[in-house]
């Protein structure tokens, strides 16, 4: 039964190659058929549906609390919503859109994952042979050696801002709309750098990077992201001349479509990193006034012991 269940997942995945050949791009979108406009890409929906009953198969195996369940559902809808929804198709019509799933992506869907902690319960959903060969292989030193690397904080703050702007260089940006493999390894790895730093704040080395530290890589991040997206606004050079034929039956500009989609990174992306920033910096203060009940505390006891030592 266990060997059937194992096949059934191979032969999915070795399917999905030709279900994403016989897929075929649709045409521009219009404003008039823009909810019309969802995407139904093999590759996206097969992971997704793996995903979700990986995690399902898991969850009688695991502990997991309620919160961390709904954080990983509201997660998965985020990322469902993200890529295939008619904001996807809408991307390669306006660099605003194009953002837009971009900061979804980031920042809504990635962290709601990470809080949910589901590497544990896929785990336990995988066929016991499979789940056992995984196991092992997560065991082998190279691989323990890499993950130790990657998910360092400062590394996983570097891996994932220069993967953000790295795609924003012109010819990789213009790569993307030209390119759908491109495309979607530009999605893998937003998604996976963002998950990467999100998981190394959240659940870092010893289960949770110090609050202190984590509010420094948020507010850096934001700093950083924020940078980008003025200077996407700011600028009066159009940097991604492949939507120049694009925006006009949306009522912008090329020019005023670029700078609508830098004010999404500048500002309401930087938004959500400053709500985290203060929910981190939040912890920091209740964590710093526990000490400081224990410190006391503790001085009090000692005084009482010295007291009792005099007095005998």
């Amino acid at each position: 039964m266990k060997l059937n269940s194992t096949l059934r997942i191979v032969c999915v995945f070795a399917l999905l190659p030709s279900m994403a050949q016989a897929y075929e791009a649709a045409d521009h979108v219009s404003p008039g058929g823009l909810w019309r406009a969802w995407s139904f890409e093999p590759w996206v929906i097969g992971g997704l549906l793996l995903t979700a009953a990986l995690y399902i198969a898991g969850l009688q195996q695991s502990k997991q609390s309620s919160w961390q369940r709904a954080s990983f559902a509201a997660g998965m809808i985020a990322l469902a919503l993200t890529l295939l929804s008619p904001i996807h198709r809408l991307g390669s019509e306006l660099f605003s859109a194009h953002m837009t799933q971009h900061e979804l992506l980031m920042l809504i869907a990635a962290p709601l994952l990470v809080l949910g902690k589901p590497g544990g319960t896929m785990l336990w959903g995988l066929p016991g042979d499979l789940r056992k060969q995984v196991a092992r292989s997560l065991k082998l030193s190279l691989v323990a050696k890499s993950w130790k690397v990657i998910s360092a904080p400062l590394a996983a703050w570097l891996i994932h801002g220069v993967t953000l702007w790295l795609w924003h260089v012109p010819v990789l940006y213009q790569a993307t709309l030209d390119s759908e493999p491109v495309h979607a390894a530009q999605h893998a790895t937003f998604l996976f750098t963002a998950l990467l730093f999100w998981w190394t704040l959240f659940h870092g080395r010893g289960g949770r990077m110090p609050y202190g530290a984590a509010v420094a890589y948020v507010f850096t991040t934001a700093v950083h992201t924020s940078v980008l997206g003025a200077l996407l606004t700011c600028s009066s050079k159009l940097w991604y001349p492949a939507y120049i034929e694009r925006t006009a039956a949306w009522g912008l500009s090329p020019l005023e479509d670029q700078q609508l989609g830098g004010l999404i990174m500048w500002v309401p992306a930087g938004v959500v990193y400053l709500v985290i920033g203060l929910w981190l910096f939040a912890g920091w203060l209740r964590e710093s006034d526990r000490r400081l009940v224990y410190a006391r505390s503790t001085d009090l006891l000692q005084s009482a012991l010295r007291e009792g030592g005099r007095d005998a």
